[in-house]
């Protein structure tokens, strides 16, 4: 048995051989499968079925595909007149997913061309995971569990027969990587894993599955560029239980947004703009140079063009609205401060790198979570005090990539406070912009306690104050939170 590479759906209209029947339906209907949005159907339709390969038994053509339904040897003519057809067609909705169905025949030993199941791959299976290694005499062995069947069903196969090259070298990776953490080297000549190691490298195999699919479901629930990876070498946790990703603001109950009225009459706004733009007017200077690079100090304020704006999506004054555009990676980080972000690709000093998103909740609502959320020593709010502190965003439950950004004494993102759709000071998005030259692989971090400029009065009220939201008390009462980020300058404290 061997790793199959999944089967891609090639013609999937043509009737399948051999008429299949229930009492309702006439015997000359034939069973066609089609693909559709929501998966495979079975169709049955009023046409011409010609007869089986007098080499195949009409019950042996394909079974799995018609499991449901009753195979039956072809009638006369004189059988058909006598039994018109009464029924236009139907859809018979097919619950098996098409790797299922490819088990299904070969279990039966059967031959299917629209499931591309043939004599050169009816013996093969896919591997799900590998499970254990042992070794009799000279030939290794591995224990298989199968995609689709239960672990009872699992079986050694020898290393001949597994096809499997990148499961195989992952599993090798992980048992060497497991026993030297185990005994401080790495042992030569092993003919049988304690069982202790052998459960390990399932709870591994099964971890990286349910992160892959953690990693697809964030891929596809994000509006933005750049791709999310997942990666965990560190230890067995999984993706996180209580977290849903979300793409902008989650507004909470009692709070609304005041959308924008008025936008710029800009034809061309980084040469040209009319009244200053969308900064001008508020009073305010244009952000960003023409590489969309933020170019004013930190805790002055971001107007960007909006929807009522006759400019368009290519305008040099729409980043922070364009999204992320850099692929990033969720790791689990090895000294203990859980999970963290890094960036995949190199990013330029003052590029516009991911908002903070969250759920958007009132100062009130805020102090009751916060002392929740401080005894569990958790950090997710952060206050939006840009002119007065009414309004917290708070990410623990609801939030984006930004959600797993750890902090640091000496950090690499800035945050800014941004105004495009809506025009209430009191809630603007918030924004984080590339500090220096980012490279590829480094972590990401922001500092949760950050000073923008205190030589700037007019800037402190931009002050994030991460974590510090609906903490009631002085500070001499609070949990402080020790510090993890090992720079030179490290605080000792969050808090």
């Amino acid at each position: 048995m061997a790793e199959n590479l999944k089967g891609q759906p090639r013609d999937l209209f043509g009737p399948l051989r051999g008429p299949y029947q229930d009492k309702s339906l006439n015997p000359t209907t034939s069973l066609n499968l089609h693909y559709t949005e929501g998966g495979f159907a079975l169709r049955l339709e009023a046409v011409p079925v010609p007869l089986p390969s007098p080499e195949m038994e009409p019950a042996k053509e394909c079974q799995a595909l018609g499991r449901t339904l009753e195979c039956k040897t072809p009638q006369s003519p004189q059988q058909e007149k006598e039994q018109p057809l009464k029924l236009p067609g139907c859809v018979v909705s097919c619950k098996s997913s098409w790797d299922r169905l490819q088990d299904l025949c070969r279990l039966e030993k059967l031959s299917c061309a629209l499931l591309d199941v043939n004599k050169k791959n009816l013996f093969d299976f896919e591997v799900e995971y590998l499970c254990d290694y042992k070794k009799v005499q000279d030939e290794e062995f591995y224990m298989v569990k199968w995609k689709g069947y239960p672990e009872t069903q699992n079986t050694w196969e020898p290393r001949k027969n597994l096809k499997c090259t990148n499961l195989l070298k992952q599993f090798h990776k992980d048992l060497e990587k497991e026993v030297i953490r185990r005994e401080g080297k790495l042992r030569k000549g092993v003919r049988r894993l304690d069982q202790s190691l052998s459960s390990y490298l399932v709870q591994k195999a099964k971890q990286r599955k349910a992160l892959r699919q953690w990693e697809h479901h964030l891929n596809v629930k994000r509006n933005h560029n750049g791709s999310i990876k997942v990666e965990n070498e560190v230890d067995l946790e999984g993706p996180p239980k209580d977290f849903v990703y979300i793409n902008e603001y989650k507004v909470g109950d009692g709070i609304n947004l005041t959308e924008v009225a008025v936008g710029c009459e800009c034809k061309n706004c980084y040469i040209d703009a009319v009244d200053g733009c969308c900064p001008g007017a508020s009073q305010n200077r244009f952000a960003y140079n023409d590489q969309g690079q933020v170019k004013i100090r930190a805790g002055k304020p971001i107007y960007e063009c909006n929807k009522r704006c006759l400019c368009g999506m290519d305008c040099p004054n729409r980043v922070v609205q364009k999204g992320i555009q850099y692929d990033m990676c969720i790791f689990r980080t090895p000294n203990h401060r859980g999970w963290g972000v890094r960036t995949l690709e190199k990013i330029r000093k003052n590029s516009f790198v991911m908002e903070y998103v969250g759920e958007i909740i009132t100062s009130e609502e805020a102090e009751r979570r916060g002392q929740i959320y401080d005894r569990q020593g958790a950090t997710y709010l952060f206050d939006l005090d840009y002119v007065e502190d009414v309004y917290t965003v708070d990410a623990a439950y609801y939030g984006n990539i930004s959600h797993f950004v750890n902090h640091s004494c000496n950090p690499n993102l800035q945050v800014y406070n941004v105004f495009i759709e809506n025009i209430d000071e009191r809630l603007p998005r918030i924004a984080f912009f590339a500090t220096r030259t980012i490279r590829p692989g480094e972590e990401l971090t922001f500092d949760y306690n950050m000073q923008v400029d205190p030589v700037d009065a007019e800037s402190t009220r931009m002050d994030s104050n991460f974590g510090l939201a609906g903490m009631a008390g002085s500070p001499k009462k609070r949990v402080r939170i020790e510090c993890k980020c090992g720079t030179e300058g490290c605080r000792k404290y969050l808090f």
